[in-house]
């Protein structure tokens, strides 16, 4: 997740691995099944999209600038044909 969200910010952040705490569950895995049973609740959007709204709003609260996709692939083309 975190590799897809440096690809998705277009950042260069690295990750950096640390042993967990000996507490820490080894997977997590939520379930919605409660959710659904007692709320009627279930996602309406899968993780790219929900992603996607995530880091645009982050971005427009910390004030950064966001091209539109057409310049970002258009940019990435030029570099590629540098």
């Amino acid at each position: 997740l975190a590799e897809h969200i440096i690809t998705l910010t277009a950042s260069c952040s690295q990750l950096v691995y640390k042993p967990l705490p000996q507490d820490d569950p080894m997977q997590r895995c939520p379930n919605i099944a409660r959710a659904k049973q007692l709320l009627g609740w279930q996602p309406h959007m899968d993780l790219d999209r929900g992603l996607s709204k995530t880091i645009e709003y982050f971005k427009k609260k910390l004030g950064l600038a966001s091209p539109p996709r057409a310049s970002i692939a258009n940019s990435a083309a030029k570099t590629l044909d540098a």
